[in-house]
């Protein structure tokens, strides 16, 4: 049968080892520093003068109403450019957004600081639809 260890809760002292006790006398050496680790960086192209037309444009069908600002019509760049892209444009914005089907959806009519972001990439931002 196995028995509980009880406290005694008439005053008498309570015989405790702490399992930190044996740490206490113990020296700890420095931490050593970290070294730095090589990952191969994601190469981020420079911004060329003109890298074609993008379209940006606003809208709400199918969204219960929301607005969207989407932009498409990339041409020369991968998924990854366009997730960083994107991920510049939500932080600007303080709004959501994701990348489908080679778009990028930012939540709310952000067009103004959306095109902005995309002259500063190297594109020729183009407001299309109305």
């Amino acid at each position: 049968m196995n028995e509980k260890k009880r406290i005694p809760t008439d005053g008498e002292p309570v015989q405790w080892n702490s399992p930190f006790a044996i740490l206490k006398n113990r020296e700890l050496s420095p931490t050593p520093a970290r070294e730095k680790v090589d990952r191969p960086a994601v190469p981020q192209p420079s911004p060329a003068k003109n890298r074609g037309r993008v379209d940006i444009v606003r809208q709400t069908a199918h969204r219960g109403g929301k607005t969207v600002t989407v932009v498409t019509g990339f041409v020369g760049i991968g998924q990854v450019e366009k997730e960083r892209l994107a991920k510049e444009m939500q932080k600007a914005c303080g709004v959501g957004g994701t990348v489908k089907e080679g778009r990028i959806e930012i939540q709310g009519d952000k067009r103004e600081d959306v095109a902005r972001i995309l002259t500063k990439a190297g594109f020729r931002p183009v407001f299309a639809g109305r």
